[in-house]
Formats: structure tokens, sequence, C-alpha cells
């Protein structure tokens, strides 16, 4: 009965559902950006390492720097090196990075044979970055304790870096030009994980040397960032206590002042990331109750067309037997009938457009969420049972004489 007043209404039918269509539209393409970009950056976050912790002199995520921060005592490679004798730590990480206002962006050029790459990120660390940070090599190695101590004069590329200046050519035991510099390559950086879209990552622009080296280069750089590793994620709480006790010690803090430096982790990131996205689901809720709320009043107005053109009808079926339950079950299914197939339309119109922006050129990940799925469906048929009650319920309650006599 429900879809026999869809067929012969197509176009009333059509329209009344329409703002169900976009309500759930709208749901459907914004959660799926929205899970796109969390599946990515969990993704970026999980390749920075696990069980990894990071020492910076002031916050740098959701933080505005105040004065004091800015001011405060930079770290030094001899925090590193202590905090490598903690019980839990497998290794600490001490390294610099000349970047300009952008992060992870550089304004150093490399070059090699007439070959030029501008806008090179550079950074400088210990022999152990490669086993805290996880970084994985194309081909090469990165160098050594003595190399480091030694200041030599090598360094590791990033693998855009390296097809830029060498092509298909092995970029191993190559001398590039870095500033006033020659240094040999050892090895290179295999393609780091890219938080948004499927662009490229300006880490892999990089150029990555001995800290000794880098310090050489950029002795005006003092800024240093601690990478810590540790054994196991359940002593998480315990080795940030620990860290914190040591550098408070080092740093000569008294007991009555709070920290002059921050400790943070992969979490402090999915934390922040997530109270970004948290501001776009109430963007995508609020945009999709307006459709959902002009289609169910569209969907209580042609209930109510529908129950004065069947008023005769309804006469007839109540003299014959039918009974006011019948009748409000015949209604209410036709009205959560028709908000379920705007639902449904809604989430085939979100897939395609789900679709055509994952394969977009800016890359934007985009992955459908059966929760989001789920959720909009049950709220399109959710809306026709709540807008389909009164219809339904004044159609139930029609006198049968009146009804009978009404043409």
């Amino acid at each position: 009965m429900a879809l026999d007043t869809v067929r012969t209404n197509k176009l009333r039918s059509g329209l009344t559902i329409l703002g169900i269509v976009i309500g759930v539209t709208t749901v459907i393409t914004i959660s799926s950006v929205i899970t796109g970009l969390n599946n990515r950056v969990n993704d970026w976050v999980s390749s920075m390492g696990s069980n990894v912790l990071w020492v910076f002199h002031m916050p740098l995520i959701g933080v505005r720097p105040t004065s004091e921060m800015l001011t405060r005592r930079k770290l030094t490679l001899d925090d590193a090196l202590a905090l490598r004798s903690l019980p839990h730590v497998i290794g600490a990480d001490g390294s610099y990075r000349h970047v300009n206002e952008t992060f992870h962006v550089g304004d150093v050029s490399v070059k090699y044979a007439g070959k030029k790459v501008s806008g090179a990120f550079l950074m400088g660390s210990t022999s152990e970055v490669q086993s805290v940070s996880q970084f994985s090599m194309q081909t090469g190695r990165l160098w050594t304790d003595e190399e480091d101590q030694r200041h030599a004069h090598v360094c590791a590329i990033g693998i855009d870096t390296a097809e830029a200046l060498f092509g298909n050519e092995n970029a191993i035991g190559k001398d590039v030009t870095v500033g006033p510099s020659l240094y040999t390559v050892i090895g290179v950086v295999d393609k780091r994980k890219q938080p948004f879209g499927s662009g490229k990552n300006p880490a892999d622009n990089g150029v990555y040397f001995p800290l000794g080296t880098f310090h050489n280069l950029y002795p005006e750089i003092k800024d240093m960032y601690i990478s810590v590793k540790y054994d196991d994620q359940r002593n998480k709480g315990l080795v940030e206590e620990e860290i914190r006790e040591m550098l408070r010690v080092r740093r000569k803090v008294r007991v009555d002042q709070p920290d002059n430096f921050d400790i943070f982790g992969p979490d402090s990131l999915s934390k922040l990331w997530n109270q970004l996205t948290g501001g776009l689901v109430l963007f995508m809720i609020a945009v999709s109750s307006v459709g959902l709320m002009v289609g169910g009043v569209g969907v209580m107005n042609i209930m109510l067309v529908s129950v004065t053109e069947r008023t005769r009808e309804i006469g007839v079926r109540k003299a014959i037997g039918a009974t006011k339950r019948a009748l409000l079950l015949q209604f209410t299914v036709e009205a959560v009938t028709l908000t379920s197939l705007g639902g449904v339309l809604g989430i085939l119109v979100g897939a395609v457009l789900t679709w055509i922006i994952y394969f977009l050129p800016i890359g934007l990940p985009a992955a459908m969420s059966t929760m989001w799925v789920l959720m909009g469906f049950t709220v399109s048929c959710g809306i026709g049972l709540v807008f389909g009650i009164y219809p339904a319920w004044k159609a139930a309650n029609l006198d049968p004489i009146e009804a009978l006599r009404y043409e």
C-alpha cells in the first residue's frame, strides 16, 4: 500500500523526500571525509614510532607560546644522553631542524651536477634516530656514532630529493652541495607517510645529517628536540614521570615551580585532531538537521494531503471493520517508507560523492563509515515515524459516517 502511494505520485513523493535526501547525503559525505582523514592521521601518527615520547622546551601542540616559554633554556644533547640511562628507556635521540615558518618546509637548495632541489628540509640527529623514529631506508644506511663524533661530511637524503637529483641513478657515494659544503650521500630515506591527501610529503624533500655535522653547518640553531623510545606501552606513565623527574633536576626547577619543558606523545596529536574534527561533526549535524527537518515537514504535509484525498476510502475501510490500529499502522508505514526511501537515496548519492572526492586530483582521503550509514538510515526512518504520527492519528480517528459522506 505504501509503495503504491509512492508509485502513484512519483513527482510529489520525490519532492517530499528531497530534504531527507539532502540531509542524509550531507551526513554521508562529510562523515566519509572525516573518517578518511582520521584513518590517514592515525596511520601517520603510528608511522612516527610506537612507544615514543617527545620532549621540547615548550609546548608545540594546541598551545600559543607565551614570552616565558619562548625564553626558556633549550634542551641539550647531554639531556638526551642522560635520558638513555632511565630503566625503561631503550633509546633517546636529540635532533636539530632547519625549517622556515611553514612546518617541515625548508628554504635551502641541494645541488648535484647542475641540478638543484629547492626548499629542502634539513635535520641533524644522533645515530639512534633510525631506531627511535622508525626511519626506513630505501637504499644505503644512516651514520654511525663515530661519523657523528668526527662531524663527517655524510648525509642521507629523502626519496623525492634523490629522484629529482639522480633519477634512476644510484645516489649512494655521490657528493651533493648543501650550503657552502659537499656531503657524501650514504643513504636514501624511504617515503614518509603523509597525514592529509595523497600529495608529496615535504619531509621526503629532506637532507639528514649527523648531529655534529649539522651543528657545524648551522651553529646558530639551538632548539633541540628529544625523542625517547621506551620498552612497553604499559610503562608510558612511569617513563613520562621518570623523564620529568630527571629533567627537573637537570634544569634546576624548584619543587614549587611548574615544568619548564613539555613532554608529549602521538596521542597528543590524535587528541588535537579529534578536537578539530569535533567542529566538523557539529557543522555536519547542523546542516543535515535543516534538511531532515524540512523533509519531515514535507512528509507531514503530503501525508495530511493523502489523508484528505482518501477520506472516503478510509470511511469505507472503517465501515467494513478496519480498526483504528490498522489505519494508524497503514499511514505510519507509508510515512516511514517515504523517508526510508529518501535515506537510501541519500546514502547512494553520498557514496557517489565520496567516490568522486576520493579520486579528485587533490587526493583528499574519504572512506564511508558503516556507523554513519546506519545512523543516517535510522534517522531518516525516525523522521518518518515522528512526522507521520499525526496524519496517521488523524486518519485513524475520522468519523466513518462523515468520511463516507465526503466528496
